[in-house]
């Protein structure tokens, strides 16, 4: 597919002397209205080389290039020079390169030969997989699907929070009030209530708070009966996470978690150690990083026990040398940048070259409508519940509009599901938010299921089209897009036309939000394309035409939802 901005530099540099095709390129700007045309160049910095003002070499540059058959029109305006592109030839373009790559168009070799890994979800064992867990879970799931779909070489981790003194405070907590038969019958919602009943018997008793240190010392160094019981805990855990992750459509290339580098941690001590960075600070060990504006790093406990820090160290120095990375990615939220940065530090103090090659990608906070989310105090939303009752009130929805459809579970459960990662990813990451179930069981207006729905509605059309749709798909029809260059369906193609650069720019900026508005956007026109054209005509030609850009928007509005995440059901 032709590169519209590119091949402008190229024509203007053969104008303008004064400057390279790159940085024309990167000067071209898009008009904020249609009616302006598609690209403009702005003349200003041309003023001084050539002698002359901005808008007497716009006016001179739209002469030259005027008449160019790439073109509808060129003109000046003021000190621009504006490009209104041949639609016929960029729908004709677009059409070609979505029917040629079908599930692969926006994507491309990018990343080749490059190795991205993707840390994400991470949820702590014997804990509830709550509406917290969801933003790092499914931006995460959504930028290893986008890197993946430009080529790069993604291994996805669950850095599962497997390990540190919270395990000590659940094994004394199950000692002292537990029963297994309740464990076994409902796993995660009875070991937070033990870890809930810990915290708040421990402001009675404090020395429950040294009783659990001493216990997870026990576990560090390898004690039978505190390992067997974690072991259970962690299993038992996993079988609730996993399933919460199948019903996302999310899997990871390794669970490997904060125990998995309870025996790499000796080593990166001593290497601290050996680099003279390691301090003593009251029987504890710290690195002190006053020098670079944060507080010390507490790396081992005076009793001996190590720490979250320690063990982020441990996890990426064997990262880069199992998967010899290119770059190292943290999907976790906003509150943790001290530690990112701190341990960032600490792997350059270290003398790695590669600490540059990790990157935190924060997100913000999830709060309840009534205060803030609390393990401690059992004040959570179970983001199985949130899931369960966005598939149930879909099914309700589609069975006051549809009856009982035989696809209605199938479809309820893709939608439901749909509607709640849309609007996870629907906002800048880096926002917090309010959790309200209103808002996660709204789906009118700008949501998950509008999208889909636009989607199967462009089924719908291919559907009924029979055979002549086949012959679009297929390759073998004939496209006169002079029959569809009104403004509606030029302004659809010009947004299929950007969605390559859409994928990039969101990998660029590890921002998922930047593909969901940009589908909405296509949605949106597809809807006004269908309600102003009749795109099943008579004249076989034309309906052709018109098929072809329906079929263009449906491949692309499935494919950005599939880089969320998210099915694109053909019917609703």
């Amino acid at each position: 597919m032709t590169d519209q901005k590119k091949e402008i530099a190229e024509l203007l540099a053969e104008k303008v002397e004064a400057l390279e095709v790159e940085e024309i390129e990167n000067m071209i700007e898009i008009p904020p209205e249609g009616s302006m045309g598609d690209y403009a160049f702005p003349c200003f910095r041309l003023a001084k080389s050539m002698r002359r003002a901005p808008n007497q070499i716009a006016q001179e540059l739209a002469e030259q290039l005027r008449g160019d058959g790439r073109f509808s029109d060129v003109r000046n305006v003021n000190a621009y020079v504006n490009f209104f592109l041949n639609r016929e030839h960029l729908t004709s373009d677009v059409v070609s390169e979505v029917l040629k790559k079908g599930k692969r168009y926006g994507g491309s070799d990018l990343g080749k030969g490059q190795k991205i890994i993707v840390e994400f979800s991470s949820p702590n064992i014997a804990k509830p997989f709550h509406i917290g867990h969801i933003r790092t879970t499914v931006i995460g799931n959504s930028i290893y699907k986008i890197f993946d779909f430009l080529g790069y070489d993604t291994v996805r981790i669950n850095h599962l929070g497997d390990y540190g003194t919270q395990f000590g405070k659940m094994i004394v907590a199950y000692r002292r009030w537990g029963k297994e038969e309740d464990v076994r019958r409902e796993p995660i919602k009875t070991l937070l209530s033990y870890y809930v009943k810990f915290h708040e018997e421990a402001e009675k008793d404090p020395s429950l708070e040294d009783e659990a240190r001493a216990t997870f010392t026990r576990l560090e160094n390898g004690e039978k009966e505190e390992h067997d019981l974690w072991q259970w805990f962690r299993d038992e855990s996993l079988k609730e996470f996993k399933y919460v992750y199948d019903l996302l459509g999310i899997e990871f290339d390794s669970y490997a978690g904060e125990s998995f580098y309870s025996d790499k941690m000796d080593r990166i001590v001593d290497i601290m150690k050996e680099k003279g960075i390691l301090k003593e600070s009251d029987g504890a060990q710290i690195v002190d990083l006053e020098e670079y504006g944060m507080p010390p790093a507490l790396i081992r406990k005076k009793d001996g026990s190590t720490l979250y820090i320690t063990r982020d160290i441990a996890a990426a120095v064997y990262r880069k040398e199992h998967y010899n990375f290119d770059r190292n990615i943290y999907v976790v939220a906003s509150q943790q940048n001290l530690h990112f940065q701190q341990w960032f530090k600490i792997i350059e103090l270290m003398g790695y070259d590669w600490a540059d090659q990790c990157v935190h990608v924060p997100f913000g906070m999830v709060s309840l409508e009534d205060g803030t989310l609390s393990t401690r105090k059992g004040k959570v939303v179970f983001l199985l519940d949130v899931l369960n009752n966005a598939v149930e009130k879909t099914r309700q929805i589609m069975r006051e509009k549809n009856g009982e459809d035989a696809d209605i579970d199938e479809i309820s459960k893709k939608v439901g599901i749909g509607a709640v990662i849309f609007q996870e990813l629907s906002n800048n990451r880096i926002k917090d938010y309010v959790f309200s179930w209103d808002k996660v069981l709204n789906f009118e207006g700008e949501t998950g299921p509008y999208v889909q729905y636009t989607h199967a509605r462009a089924a719908s059309v291919l559907r009924n089209a029979g055979k002549s749709a086949e012959r679009v798909m297929s390759g073998e029809g004939t496209f006169d897009m002079s029959c569809v260059t009104g403004d509606t369906a030029y302004e659809l193609i010009k947004l299929i036309y950007r969605f390559p650069e859409v994928v990039r720019e969101a990998a660029d900026k590890y921002e998922p939000s930047v593909v969901t508005r940009h589908i909405i956007d296509i949605a949106q026109y597809f809807n006004r394309f269908y309600h102003d054209e009749h795109i099943l005509v008579e004249d076989e030609a034309e309906k052709q035409a018109k098929l072809a850009v329906v079929y263009a928007a449906k491949q692309t509005i499935a494919n950005g939802l599939a880089l969320l995440g998210i099915e694109a059901p053909e019917k609703m």
